[in-house]
C-alpha cells in the first residue's frame, strides 16, 4: 500500500505557526481547535538556546484505532493510499474516535456536532497540490511526500 506523510526539517522550522493557520483557513477549523499540532520549546544547550520542535499531523496509522471504533463507519481509511478520514454525511459526533486515537488526532466541533481530523487535505491532493499546512509553511520546514 502506497503511504503519504508530511515531513518536518526541524533545522528550518522557526515555530511561526503558520501551518496550523492555513490548515485551520482552509479547513474552516473552530477556534479553540486544530487539526494538527506544533510543540515548541528553547532548551539551553551549552549556554544557547536551541529551539526543539515537532509537527503532529495525523499519522495515518497503517492499523488506525479509529476506524474499528467509530459505530456508523464514519471513520474510513482509504485502501489506494492509506489516508484515514472521515465521512461527514455518517458522523454522528459520538467521540468514539476521539476517545480511541492514542495521538488525540480527531477532534469535536461542537458547532456542527460532528468529528473532524486532518485528512492531509484530500481534495488538495485530488487536484495534484500540497497539503495547506505545508503550502503555508513561510520557512519551508514542511514537505509533502507522496507515494512512489
Amino acid at each position: 500500500m502506497a503511504a503519504y506523510r508530511i515531513k518536518l526539517d526541524k533545522s528550518r522550522c522557526i515555530a511561526c505557526m503558520a501551518c496550523l493557520v492555513h490548515c485551520k483557513q482552509k479547513n474552516r477549523v473552530p477556534q479553540g481547535l486544530s487539526l494538527n499540532k506544533l510543540f515548541a520549546e528553547l532548551e539551553d544547550k551549552d549556554g544557547k538556546p536551541v529551539l526543539k520542535v515537532k509537527y503532529q499531523p495525523c499519522l495515518m496509522c497503517k492499523n488506525p484505532e479509529c476506524v474499528p471504533a467509530c459505530p456508523t463507519g464514519a471513520m474510513q481509511k482509504r485502501e489506494s493510499d492509506g489516508l484515514v478520514f472521515i465521512d461527514e454525511e455518517l458522523c454522528i459526533g459520538c467521540g468514539e474516535c476521539i476517545e480511541a486515537c492514542p495521538w488525540d488526532v480527531p477532534v469535536l466541533d461542537e458547532a456542527r456536532g460532528k468529528a473532524i481530523k486532518c485528512d492531509y487535505c484530500m481534495d488538495r491532493i485530488k487536484e495534484g497540490r500540497d497539503p495547506a499546512c505545508v503550502t503555508g509553511c513561510t520557512a519551508h520546514a514542511l514537505s509533502f511526500l507522496r507515494p512512489e
